[in-house]
């Protein structure tokens, strides 16, 4: 008997099949990691934004006109800093996606400060807290899985410094 030196008889078309799997596998695979990726670079960029938010809050309370003659849009309101947190435009980020809710705190010199129904009017004075929080729905789309879309939520809070 000699050995067999090419493919069994009924086997040529295996290898092929074999690859395609393999193949469908590796793909999803890739395209998973480069989704997962996206979304983690989307989560950095929507924590940078809410960040940006609170500290474009905190540096236009209620006496930043006095303190900065030259700053722009005092007395930020809730509308003023959704406004300037969606017209970050980061790459890749969405600002349809996005919702911005902007809360302030009086702190009444015991910490934790409590988080009410205060207005900019009443507590963007210096010493007091603000908090901007943004929500942005990231659409996922990894191949042969179902369109998925997640809520990234990020908090920011600070002082009001002036």
């Amino acid at each position: 008997m000699s050995p067999v030196t090419g493919p069994t008889r009924g086997q040529e078309g295996s290898s092929l099949i074999e690859t395609a799997l393999a193949s469908s596998v590796l793909l999803l695979l890739i395209f998973g990691i480069f989704q997962m990726s996206f979304a983690l670079y989307s989560y950095h960029c929507i924590c940078e934004v809410a960040r940006e938010g609170s500290r474009y809050a905190i540096v236009r309370g209620s006496t930043s006109c006095t303190n900065t003659p030259t700053l722009t849009d005092c007395n930020a309101s809730a509308a003023a800093i959704q406004t300037f947190v969606k017209s970050l435009n980061y790459p890749g980020i969405n600002s349809q996606s996005m919702t911005v809710v902007s809360g302030w705190a009086r702190v009444n010199g015991t910490l934790p400060a409590t988080w009410s129904d205060c207005s900019p009017a009443v507590c963007n004075t210096p010493g007091n807290m603000v908090k901007v929080q943004v929500n942005y729905q990231l659409p996922l789309s990894i191949p042969f899985w179902r369109a998925t879309t997640f809520t990234l939520t990020s908090t920011s809070q600070m002082v009001i410094a002036q």
